[in-house]
């Protein structure tokens, strides 16, 4: 199972924020913190906060803070709210011309399906907190930010 590049941006925010002694951070510190583009994390902290996961404040003093639940929230559903894909593979448009000959026929989306939601049922006992980290300082800008690929 792979996150998405969007999860994967949300959850480097949130283990950010949870970092004890960080407070409040605007978007653009917390784009230089984790070392991924600003409109990515713009677009993160958006979410997060429909989500109940941060509090944000506008204006020359804003930033976003952790809510005061964030800490307690399933990690796994967490990520189901994030994953806006619908199956694991795309059947329905492998070739624009020509249907899949095998979709009359295939349980594989249905297996992959049944995959996904063992992967996110593994993690609904952990919370955010057993993610974020202990220590003061923020060791995420270590981990390497996925590449997006280009077609041509």
């Amino acid at each position: 199972m792979k996150l998405s590049a969007f999860a994967d941006v949300c959850l480097r925010t949130i283990m950010v924020l949870a970092t004890p002694g960080i407070g409040q951070l605007t978007s653009r510190e917390i784009s230089d913190s984790v070392g991924v583009p600003y409109n990515h994390v713009a677009k993160a902290v958006l979410e997060l906060r429909t989500l109940g996961i941060l509090q944000v404040a506008r204006g020359r003093n804003g930033g976003a803070t952790l809510s005061n639940d964030a800490l307690q929230a399933s990690l796994g559903g967490l990520l189901r709210k994030l994953d806006k894909r619908t199956d694991i593979v795309d059947c329905s448009e492998h070739d624009a011309q020509t249907p899949c000959p095998l979709a009359g026929n295939c349980r594989l989306r249905a297996v992959f399906r049944q995959a996904r939601e063992a992967f996110y049922a593994s993690l609904d006992p952990l919370t955010i907190e057993d993610i974020c980290p202990v220590a003061p300082g923020s060791p995420i800008k270590a981990l390497p930010f996925p590449t997006v690929r280009r077609f041509s």
